[in-house]
C-alpha cells in the first residue's frame, strides 16, 4: 500500500451534474503510476482511502491529464465546508486493503 500527503485545489467538472475532485499533484500522481497495476482492483479503477481534516473517506481515483483526480463526494464537501478554489491538505493510502467501493 502506498501512503501519499499532498495540498491540493477543489476543482469542478461540469457534465450533466457538476463533480468535484481535488486534484492530485504531479509528483503525488508519478508515484501513483508507478504502483497503478498492482493497486487496481482489475478493471482500472485504482481504490483509495482518503482522509481530508476528520473526514475519512474511499473512493477511486480518475486519471486526468497525466494526473489523477480524488471524487469529493457531496457529504464529504458539506462537512468539511470545501468549494472550488479551496486548498485542502489530503493524506490516502492508494490501493487500500479496506476498500469497500
Amino acid at each position: 500500500m502506498l501512503e501519499l500527503s499532498f495540498r491540493a485545489t477543489v476543482v469542478e467538472w461540469r457534465g450533466p451534474a457538476p463533480f468535484f475532485y481535488a486534484r492530485v499533484p504531479m509528483e503525488a500522481s508519478a508515484e501513483i503510476a508507478a504502483v497503478k497495476r498492482a493497486a487496481s482492483s482489475g478493471w482500472g479503477a485504482i481504490p483509495v482511502t482518503a482522509q481530508i481534516g476528520e473526514v475519512s473517506f474511499t473512493t477511486s481515483l480518475f486519471p486526468k491529464d497525466g494526473t489523477y483526480l480524488l471524487p469529493l463526494k457531496a457529504v464529504v464537501r458539506r462537512r468539511l465546508e470545501v468549494t472550488v478554489g479551496d486548498e485542502v491538505a489530503v493524506q490516502m493510502s492508494v490501493g487500500s486493503a479496506g476498500w469497500a467501493g
